[in-house]
């Protein structure tokens, strides 16, 4: 997919390419090709995002844990409609010697900042560095710092505002999920607006 590599001083704080909230996009995390939606953004100057990473079932951590310890970085793709299939082949436990990607039919791409590869078919991948971890029960809480984006071209528009992005989120486990193309505005209410329509009713 062509994408534009967009350096993040030239996006708007509140970083409109990735409106994640509980009932998450979707994304595959490389180190690695697995799929979480444990996961957000934090901060908007600079850009961090965590996502949440638990055990296997006998208690051995999981490779996009120990990858992102090792090698002190990942990318974030996140998942549309077009690649939901991909993603859930990809979510398979699959032996070492046989890899998600070929398994999903998906191919990396080079980074433009890290030496993780990021996935040639997502519309937004985001490249990041490790800035903290911490332990959480069983989970551990990785902080990574966005240092580049890559964001399809048909989605940028004036401005490098990102239109019609619409990642498919996962609403609880293992497997009911939803679609982000039902949306709309409400435009935020000030004091002074408040006060003068309680005033008049």
């Amino acid at each position: 997919m062509r994408t534009a590599a967009v350096p993040l001083t030239h996006l708007e704080a509140n970083v409109r390419v990735c409106p994640v909230k509980r009932n998450a996009p979707r994304a595959w995390f490389m180190n690695g090709m697995a799929p979480f939606s444990f996961f957000n953004a934090v901060g908007s100057d600079p850009v961090y995002l965590v996502v949440s990473v638990g055990v296997r079932d006998g208690g051995a951590p999981k490779d996009t844990a120990t990858n992102i310890r090792r090698n002190r970085e990942f990318v974030v793709n996140l998942v549309t409609e077009e690649l939901l299939a991909a993603m859930n082949v990809s979510a398979a436990d699959f032996p070492p010697n046989l890899g998600e990607l070929d398994a999903a039919g998906l191919h990396a791409a080079p980074s433009a900042r890290i030496s993780a590869p990021r996935l040639a078919e997502a519309q937004v991948s985001m490249e990041c560095r490790l800035f903290e971890s911490l332990p959480l029960g069983e989970n551990t809480l990785f902080v990574g710092e966005v240092v580049m984006f890559h964001v399809a071209d048909h989605l940028l528009g004036p401005r490098l505002r990102i239109n019609h992005f619409a990642p498919v989120g996962r609403m609880r486990s293992p497997s009911m999920y939803c679609r982000t193309t039902d949306r709309f505005e409400l435009g935020r209410i000030s004091y002074p607006e408040w006060r003068k329509r309680r005033e008049g009713d």
